[in-house]
């Protein structure tokens, strides 16, 4: 596929910009377009699949790695910032719903501003519960 100089090994936005394009390839032929191989001393092209998934979990803005210094809780922490994912979607953690005491089921009405989203809960009767 490429041969000739081995390209520069893409990270972030443009991993994934480049991966969207290449739908159609299997993930190594994905993985080397992105640069993400090496060639022996023979000649030969190995795609190194650990770094190049390591890299769309980060490009994706997942993190795997705990900040914390350990406390014997699982889990992570609530960091009052979210990203929206590659497929549009914005997912709001359980560290959140668990520290508003929503449970499963819980119904809100959604208004779009400018640059915010606002969550009004539902009450029983159907109606947006007051503001507190």
């Amino acid at each position: 596929m490429n041969k000739g100089k081995k390209i520069e090994s893409l990270v972030g936005e443009a991993l994934l910009k480049k991966v969207k394009e290449l739908d159609n390839l299997s993930k190594e032929e994905k993985a080397k377009a992105c640069g993400y191989y090496t060639v022996t001393k023979n000649g030969v092209e190995r795609v190194n699949m650990m770094k190049f998934l390591n890299a769309l979990i980060d490009a994706e803005g997942v993190q795997l790695d705990s900040k914390q210094g350990g406390n014997g809780r699982g889990g992570r922490s609530a960091s009052y910032r979210i990203s929206v994912q590659s497929n549009g979607n914005l997912l709001i953690g359980s560290a959140y719903t668990s520290q508003m005491g929503l449970k499963p089921g819980d119904e809100f009405e959604i208004s779009l501003g400018r640059k915010h989203i606002r969550l009004r809960q539902i009450d029983s009767d159907g109606n947006p519960a007051e503001e507190e």
